[in-house]
């Protein structure tokens, strides 16, 4: 169990949304604002029965992806041997490349390519689809 402080676990509820989920960007966002490393934000909010909503990569949540890019999914192609792509490194290829995260996830989920290793914690790989906390 993570134990939190009554500031810490205000910062948390001050960042849910309407429907009292805790997005993907956000979380990142709280775990910084909290002191926590992003990948306890699971286990967390776990234990204060929030869910974590939204992924910016299209594992999870409502939000609207655009068309796959055709020159993304070709470098994504040439830097994976595998249709397998880690969190990190997808949110480290949209920084590299100057693109959107949106565009990055839009292009891997409407291709072959699976995300994972989750990097707040919510999935280890792509077996773990849906919303499915980490493994302890």
């Amino acid at each position: 169990m993570i134990k939190l402080d009554s500031t810490q676990t205000n910062l948390i509820l001050t960042n849910l949304d309407e429907n009292g989920a805790l997005s993907c960007v956000k979380a990142f966002k709280v775990a910084k604002l909290i002191g926590m490393k992003p990948r306890d934000i699971a286990q967390i909010t776990r234990e204060m029965n929030i869910k974590i909503t939204n992924c910016e990569l299209g594992v999870f949540g409502n939000l609207e992806f655009t068309e796959i890019n055709d020159e993304i999914y070709d470098m994504l192609k040439m830097r994976n041997e595998n249709p397998k792509i880690e969190c990190k490194v997808a949110w480290k290829i949209a920084q590299e490349r100057n693109q959107s995260i949106n565009k990055i996830g839009s292009t891997i989920k409407n291709s072959d390519f699976k995300v994972t290793k989750c990097q707040i914690g919510c999935f280890e790989d792509e077996e773990s689809y849906g919303f499915v906390r980490a493994k302890d």
